[in-house]
């Protein structure tokens, strides 16, 4: 028996605004622009207030169906917002919500512009030379500051010593903005692992944006993304790194799409 009652339409207020949520295969995702993301994060950092900035791409919402603690962290996050074409077209066939969709390069030079040496930058990620690089680069073209770089090639086990020697650096550098560039979900991983030690800042997963930074690759066209083909080129750049979550991730999120869907029309319950 189905109810002709519309569910409730969820919420999460952050910085004075109450933003609209939409469940996606088990991910609790804000319906948020990404104007309303750097003004929000302007205004946390202004008042060294602290929040963690995440999204969901296919990869994300994939590896959620199998790690409570990822779906955890989606709802806990103070933004959590819809990055990939993929998740915005489930979200549109299993809920009727077309997700505003952005990912951090896309907006985070306008963050740091406004901020300029009030954004106090630790890099956590990526090569050390090629995170030095970018975060020179962020410095002299947005006149923010760099208050650290550690490459992301360490042992992230909670209390491992390599562990521990990153955090007790992270916070005796006192950032205002930690950027995650260590992939997809590891970045996660250790910020939910880590994230009652940190003093506040705002902590985006920001992938690889390190190497953007850098100047290692560049962004493909707009009409690229809003086509949906953004995968394909990080694909044909990097082969051998991707193929494993493109070629074979991409059908195995279809067919957690399609079992998500009937499983609604069963009336069964997912996660």
């Amino acid at each position: 028996m189905h109810s002709d009652v519309a569910p409730k339409q969820k919420y999460k207020r952050f910085c004075g605004h109450d933003f609209p949520v939409v469940g996606v295969m088990g991910l609790n995702l804000m319906d948020i622009p990404r104007e309303d993301i750097v003004a929000c994060l302007i205004e946390t950092v202004r008042q060294n207030g602290a929040a963690r900035v995440i999204n969901a791409n296919a990869h994300c919402v994939t590896l959620s169906q199998k790690q409570p603690w990822l779906r955890e962290l989606f709802d806990k996050a103070e933004i959590a917002f819809c990055d990939g074409a993929g998740v915005q077209l489930a979200s549109m066939f299993l809920t009727g919500k077309n997700l505003h969709r952005t990912t951090p390069p896309e907006w985070i030079g306008n963050m740091l512009s406004a901020l300029g040496e009030k954004a106090d930058i630790f890099w956590l990620g990526g090569e050390q030379e090629v995170a030095e690089k970018g975060a020179a680069a962020f410095a002299e073209k947005y006149g923010c500051r760099t208050a650290g770089v550690q490459h992301g090639f360490f042992d992230a086990t909670p209390g491992s010593p390599e562990s521990e020697t990153v955090l007790a650096k992270i916070v005796a550098a006192k950032p205002s903005v930690l950027l995650l560039n260590m992939g997809m979900p590891r970045q996660e991983r250790w910020l939910w692992d880590n994230w009652d030690r940190l003093p506040p800042m705002v902590a985006i997963t920001a992938g690889a944006l390190v190497d953007h930074a850098a100047g290692r690759v560049s962004r493909p066209p707009r009409w690229v993304a809003n086509l949906g083909l953004e995968w394909l080129v990080r694909l044909s750049r990097e082969p051998t790194r991707l193929w494993r979550r493109y070629l074979l991730g991409l059908p195995r999120f279809g067919l957690y799409v399609l079992w998500w869907r009937l499983s609604a029309l069963l009336g069964k319950k997912m996660v």
